[in-house]
């Protein structure tokens, strides 16, 4: 195994070009994953940061919560305002979820945090270009989950585009909102496969891939998940989810078993789609398994436990159930860590300077 960043992918050679160095392949699985996509508006990226890795998720994490510090220390009510400002773009399970997490942030775990602000003042506001959230859901799903957003405190506005977001806010088709914090959800985009591979894609970047998952023309060279346009039914792509990805990985891995063993093989990858699933907040969530649907606090616990049952090991899922039981009974009480070095913080993020002593 090479820890390195590929520079690009030489299919005539079969090479990997890596800043480490060129490594040669036999057969190349490609499974770059998706990033962010900003629709052209790459700039909107410096003030609305999105949730893919880790790192985002302490980010997004220091943000919301150096909200509230600024908001404490604020000298007007209107900056106070834009401070408890939370814009949350996009409708999809992601927006959904981050805006349920933020309204109850603000209305259990911070309760009791502060002495100049309340914390239950905070606007959490969901912006989504289509007519409801949960797109992918049943209608009546995505009702129910809209109707838990708004028991939570989330304004949601549906059929609004979003057309700047600057540090100062956010400009839409409902005019311009202040606001501090500014979290994307609302696209995903596949950086240089095009380049790379020099094959067809569609306009996020995916490559449009063969039956048996590979690249047309190349039957050595396989791309699986966010990065491959894979149809499925009624004019729809699998999605874009871990459980496609997974079921991806498996079949590619039993393609190239096969060609090694030199057993001749025709196979085409059919998606099982186990279902949709999203939470809304500490006691509701939605679930589409098909014929059955779920909402409330039952989907709440089968989408924790679907969760908890993937994980891989013994230990991670009783330790992440106790943990989450924990978290249930004391509402998240130690989620207080505000991460990032001085270097990073914007000047916003900055404490007041303290007069010299003596």
């Amino acid at each position: 195994m090479t820890l390195s960043e590929v520079q690009g992918i030489d299919l005539a050679a079969r090479r990997v070009e890596c800043a480490a160095g060129p490594i040669d392949y036999d057969y190349l699985v490609v499974a770059t994953g998706a990033h962010h996509s900003y629709f052209g508006n790459d700039h909107w990226e410096a003030h609305a940061p999105g949730l893919k890795r880790l790192v985002d998720a302490t980010e997004i994490r220091r943000r919301i919560l150096m909200a509230f510090e600024r908001a404490e220390l604020a000298k007007s009510p209107d900056a106070q305002a834009r401070e408890l400002t939370f814009v949350v773009v996009g409708g999809g399970p992601t927006g959904v979820e981050m805006a349920g997490a933020i309204a109850e942030l603000a209305h259990f775990t911070l309760a009791r945090d502060f002495r100049r602000i309340t914390s239950t003042d905070a606007r959490v506001i969901l912006i989504e270009a289509g007519d409801r959230v949960l797109a992918p859901f049943p209608p009546a799903l995505s009702a129910k989950a809209r109707a838990s957003l708004e028991k939570l405190g989330v304004e949601v506005w549906s059929g609004v585009q979003v057309q700047d977001i600057n540090a100062d806010g956010v400009t839409s088709t409902n005019g311009f909102l202040p606001a501090a914090t500014v979290i994307w959800g609302a696209g995903v985009a596949v950086k240089h496969l095009d380049q790379w591979l020099g094959v067809e894609t569609d306009r996020s970047g995916r490559v449009i891939v063969a039956d048996d998952l590979s690249v047309p023309g190349h039957d050595a060279v396989f791309v699986i998940g966010d990065a491959a346009k894979v149809p499925w039914k009624d004019g729809m792509d699998v999605p874009g989810i871990a459980p496609a990805a997974k079921q991806e990985g498996a079949f590619v891995a039993r393609v190239i078993a096969d060609r090694v063993a030199g057993t001749p093989t025709d196979r085409s990858f059919k998606y099982r789609h186990a279902g949709n699933l999203a939470t809304i907040g500490r006691h509701a969530a939605v679930i589409d398994f098909g014929r059955v649907r779920l909402s409330g606090f039952v989907a709440w616990w089968l989408w924790g436990v679907a969760h908890i049952y993937f994980l891989i090991g013994v230990r991670q899922p009783i330790v992440v159930a106790l943990s989450w039981f924990w978290s249930y009974l004391t509402y998240a009480k130690g989620a207080r860590l505000i991460t990032g070095v001085k270097g990073d913080q914007s000047p916003r993020d900055k404490a007041p300077e303290k007069p010299a002593s003596g």
